[in-house]
C-alpha cells in the first residue's frame, strides 16, 4: 500500500497554527510515502509568509511535492505579479511550473493552474493549457503498467458539486476529459477549502477529482483538515482528517474503485 498526505491552502500568514503544527507531526510520525501540497502556501505571497512556509517545510520529513496556488503570487507587488509571479515561490519552495515524483507503484505530476494575471477580472481562478496537459501525459509514459497516476494542481478542473466557491478553470473540462481518457487515477486539488471526492463523467468513470480542505483560519463550513490517500491494488481510500482543537480525527471517508 502507498500512503500520501494531501495538504492544501495552509495560507502562512493566516494559518491555523495548532492544526499546521499537528499536521506536520502527523506526517513525521511515519507511514507517509509522499506529502503533496496543492497550493496556496501563503496568504498574500509576502516574503515573511514564504519564510514561515520554508521553515515549516524544513521540519517536514520525507519527500514532498508542492504546486503553487493563486495566493502564492504577490498581491501587493503588481509588476512582480505581472512579470515574475512565482519568483518568490521558487526562491523559498522550488519549481513552480511542473513537479514530479516517481516511485514503485505510483507516478505523481504537479501542474501549475495559477496565473499572476489573466484577461478577466477575477485572476484568482485557474487555467490549464493544452501544452500543460500534453507534457503531463507525456511524462506519465515513464510510469509502469499498474502504477497509480496522479495529477496535482491547485484549482479543481471541474466544479465541486455544492461547493462553497468556484474554480472556473479555463480549459478545465477539456483537461479533465484528457486525463480520464489517458487513464489518470486521481487529480488532487485545493482552492475550495473543503474536502471532496467524485468521479469525472468521462471515459470509464474511474478518474477521480479529490479536493483537500484548508489548514488556515479561512474555513468555509468545514474544520481545518487534510487528506490521507491510501492506494491499494483494487481501491483508493481517502480520509479527510479534521482538526478538533486538540487532534485530528476522520471527518469524511471515500473508497474509490481502481480500473
Amino acid at each position: 500500500m502507498i500512503r500520501l498526505a494531501h495538504l492544501s491552502d495552509i495560507h502562512f500568514g493566516g494559518e491555523n497554527r495548532a492544526a499546521t503544527t499537528a499536521a506536520r507531526a502527523y506526517v513525521n510520525a511515519g507511514g507517509i510515502d509522499l506529502t503533496v501540497i496543492s497550493g496556496d502556501l501563503t496568504r498574500y505571497g509576502e516574503p515573511v509568509e514564504f519564510a514561515a512556509a520554508a521553515e515549516w517545510l524544513a521540519g517536514l520529513q520525507g519527500p514532498h511535492l508542492i504546486t503553487p496556488g493563486n495566493h502564492d503570487s504577490p498581491y501587493f507587488a503588481p509588476a512582480e505579479r505581472l512579470f515574475v509571479p512565482f519568483r518568490r515561490f521558487e526562491a523559498a519552495v522550488g519549481p513552480a511550473r511542473e513537479q514530479s515524483w516517481l516511485a514503485p507503484g505510483v507516478a505523481v505530476r504537479g501542474v501549475n493552474t495559477a496565473r499572476g494575471v489573466q484577461p478577466r477580472l477575477n485572476w484568482s481562478k485557474g487555467q490549464i493549457s493544452p501544452g500543460q496537459v500534453a507534457r503531463t501525459l507525456g511524462w506519465f509514459g515513464k510510469a509502469r503498467a499498474g502504477d497509480a497516476r496522479i495529477v496535482v494542481c491547485h484549482h479543481p478542473l471541474a466544479e465541486m458539486i455544492g461547493g462553497p466557491m468556484t474554480a472556473r478553470v479555463w480549459r478545465g473540462a477539456a483537461a479533465a476529459r484528457a486525463f480520464a481518457e489517458a487513464g489518470v487515477d486521481l487529480v488532487l486539488s485545493g482552492h475550495i477549502h473543503a474536502p471532496f471526492a467524485w468521479p469525472y463523467p468521462y471515459a470509464d468513470g474511474r478518474t477521480y477529482a479529490v479536493g483537500a480542505g484548508t489548514l488556515s483560519v479561512r474555513e468555509r463550513g468545514v474544520p481545518a483538515s487534510f487528506n490521507i490517500v491510501e492506494i491499494e491494488r483494487a481501491a483508493i481510500r481517502i480520509a479527510a482528517l479534521a482538526w478538533t482543537g486538540s487532534h485530528f480525527e476522520p471527518h469524511r471517508t471515500w473508497s474509490l474503485d481502481r480500473r
